[in-house]
């Protein structure tokens, strides 16, 4: 009996693990879609694949690789998120407390109204400045806010100081000021400056070694560049000049498939928040907005799952650091082209593997 039993698992097993492996379709999506960057896909601890498809430079003929550098955008306010997190369990902030509670120099009328948890849940009801939303935009009119060099402090009092145009808490609105203006309460909470604080409080401890920010006048070893199609041809065109550090704590960030791991590893894991922190970070509100995160429930193969994601845009920069708590699935994807919904990649990947899996 045990000879059969023996028997019967040895000729399961590869099939098992076979029907886990979602190599076939990232690679297959990855080949239609023509995506380019790097993806790293996690079940239960353990990678299950990792690939990388495209070129980091036209221009040079250089592949992506597993240790490509990528400009990550908006991932980086889920880091501003965790930061503010751990200054609350250390006792310096209190998230129902307005921004003049911290900046009592804020210029704006809404800094005795507005909360830090308004602001990282994107309800502050601030102006927002990006007022470019597209490509042909951008083309005849440029990039303002962001070609134009800015320090933090500039950034918060030119484009983050404004009347409120909805009553803080009553609207969802997407809105970069919301985590400038959290970038500089953490700097004056933590007497560090915002890059200073991420490396101490999160990128050293976790062996973040290939993530920081970026700043215009310093060069990332081996950093991804970024392309975006200025038109229906499909064409691909280096992105527009920018200074990135003027999108400091809502998206200056870059770093690698392997470092974004390890964050969302201690994320969802241990010893980087507490487990009543990691709650109230993903409880849903407005739009299924937590704190730096969508979060909310969904069908994967008919089986209602939490997912937890973190996208990124910034022309071609398109990343994706998306979570399914049960099972324990998790999928890094970090890209330099805008030729793929990465919001449907993403999700599909999750859903391969959650199927493998069954």
């Amino acid at each position: 009996m045990r000879i059969r039993l023996f028997v019967a698992l040895l000729f399961m097993a590869p099939a098992m693990a076979q029907a886990a492996d979602p190599s076939a379709f990232v690679e297959s999506y990855a080949k239609e879609h023509r995506f380019s960057g790097s993806i790293l896909v996690q079940e239960e601890g353990k990678v299950v694949y990792a690939g990388s498809f495209g070129l980091a430079s036209l221009a040079f003929n250089v592949p992506n690789t597993r240790k490509t550098p990528y400009k990550i955008a908006s991932i980086t306010k889920a880091f501003t998120a965790v930061l503010v997190l751990q200054l609350r369990e250390q006792g310096k902030l209190d998230l129902q407390r307005p921004i003049r509670a911290y900046l009592p120099d804020y210029a704006g009328e809404g800094g005795d109204r507005i909360t830090v948890h308004q602001l990282l849940n994107h309800t502050s009801g601030l102006p927002n400045f990006d007022t470019v939303t597209d490509a042909a935009t951008a083309l005849t009119q440029g990039l303002p806010t962001y070609q134009t060099p800015y320090t933090s402090d500039q950034l918060l009092s030119k484009f983050c100081s404004g009347k409120p145009i909805h009553a803080p808490g009553a609207v969802f609105e997407y809105n970069n000021c919301d985590y400038i203006v959290l970038g500089k309460i953490v700097e004056r909470v933590s007497g560090m400056q915002y890059g200073q604080l991420l490396q101490e409080s999160i990128l050293r401890p976790l062996g973040m070694n290939h993530t920081g920010l970026l700043r215009q006048g310093e060069i990332i070893d081996g950093l991804a560049e970024t392309y975006f199609q200025r038109d229906s041809s499909g064409k691909l065109s280096a992105d527009l000049p920018v200074y990135p550090e003027n999108w400091y704590a809502a998206g200056a960030m870059y770093s690698t498939v392997d470092d974004l791991l390890k964050f969302s590893d201690a994320l969802f894991g241990s010893g980087l928040i507490s487990d009543a922190s990691r709650t109230s970070m993903i409880a849903p509100g407005l739009d299924d907005y937590g704190y730096g995160v969508w979060s909310y429930d969904t069908k994967m193969q008919g089986r209602e799952v939490h997912a937890v994601k973190r996208p990124g845009r910034i022309m071609g920069a398109q990343t994706q650091l998306f979570h399914v708590l049960e099972p324990d699935v998790t999928v890094i994807l970090l890209g330099n082209t805008d030729t793929t919904d990465t919001d449907e990649f993403v999700s599909k990947i999750a859903k391969q593997v959650i199927v493998g899996g069954q």
